[in-house]
C-alpha cells in the first residue's frame, strides 16, 4: 500500500503593489527602515518559520530591485504580479503549482508591508489550521468604537461586536484558493474574502496589535520604533 505525502507548507508574498498611499517615494516595500528594507524584515520573520517548505515572492513583471532591497532571500521570485492583489495572489498560485506545490498543500499569504510579523505569530496560525477542514486567518477583535461616515461626518455608530480586523498570513489549501479566487474576481482584497464566499467560514486566530501594515506616512514611523524596541 501507498500512502500521500503529509501536506506541505508554503508562503506566498504578494510584492507587486506601487504603494501609493505610503509616500514613500516608490514601493512601499523597499522604504529604508530600522536598517532594511520593509520587505527584507518580512521576508527574515517568514525565514524563521521552520516549517515551511518555500517561500515564494510575486514581483510585478518590471520589477528590477527587489534584489538589491532583500538581498539575503533565499527562496523564489516569480514576475507574474498583476494589477489587483487578487491577481497576483492567483498568478502565485499557479506558479507555485509549476513548482511542484499540490492541491492540498496549505499557503500561506502574507503581505510584504506587514513587516513586524513574528514568527512564533505564524508557527500559532499554523498550529491553529494544520488540522481544520477550511484554514484560517491573524486577526484582531475590534477595540475602538466604530463610525459610519458620510461627507466627512459621523452619522451612525456600529455596533463593533463580535467585528475582527483581518491580517495576514492567511493560510488555505493552495486548490481551494485558487478556486475561491477564481470565483470571487479581482476585487476582493483578501484571500478570507473570497474563501467566505464559496460558504467556508475561515478560523480567526488572534494576532497581534503590533503586526500592522504599513500603508500611510505616519506607519514608518511607529514601525520604526516597535522594530528598534525589539
Amino acid at each position: 500500500m501507498t500512502t500521500s505525502p503529509p501536506p506541505r507548507l508554503f508562503a506566498l508574498v504578494p510584492c507587486a503593489g506601487t504603494g501609493e498611499r505610503a509616500a514613500a517615494d516608490g514601493p512601499k516595500q523597499y522604504a529604508p527602515l530600522a536598517g532594511a528594507s520593509v520587505v527584507a524584515h518580512t521576508l527574515a520573520a517568514l525565514a524563521g518559520v521552520a516549517r515551511l517548505a518555500g517561500t515564494l515572492v510575486v514581483l510585478n513583471p518590471g520589477d528590477t530591485a527587489f534584489e538589491t532591497h532583500a538581498p539575503a532571500f533565499a527562496g523564489w521570485t516569480a514576475r507574474v504580479g498583476g494589477a489587483t492583489r487578487a491577481q497576483s495572489v492567483a498568478n502565485g498560485l499557479a506558479e507555485l503549482a509549476r513548482r511542484g506545490a499540490h492541491a492540498d498543500d496549505w499557503v500561506l499569504v502574507h503581505d510584504a508591508a506587514r513587516c513586524l510579523v513574528r514568527a512564533e505569530w505564524i508557527d500559532r496560525l499554523i498550529d491553529t489550521c494544520l488540522h481544520d477542514a477550511v484554514g484560517g486567518l491573524l486577526a484582531l477583535p475590534l477595540a475602538d468604537t466604530l463610525k459610519h461616515e458620510v461627507q466627512g461626518r459621523s452619522e451612525a455608530t456600529l455596533d463593533r461586536r463580535h467585528k475582527w480586523q483581518a491580517q495576514t498570513p492567511q493560510m488555505f489549501r493552495l486548490g481551494r484558493l485558487r478556486e475561491a479566487l477564481q470565483r470571487a474576481g479581482d476585487q476582493v482584497t483578501d484571500e478570507a474574502s473570497a474563501i467566505e464566499a464559496l460558504g467556508r467560514s475561515p478560523l480567526l486566530v488572534r494576532g497581534a496589535f503590533e503586526n500592522l501594515k504599513i500603508t500611510y506616512p505616519d506607519d514608518f514611523a511607529l514601525a520604526e520604533r516597535l522594530l528598534r524596541s525589539r
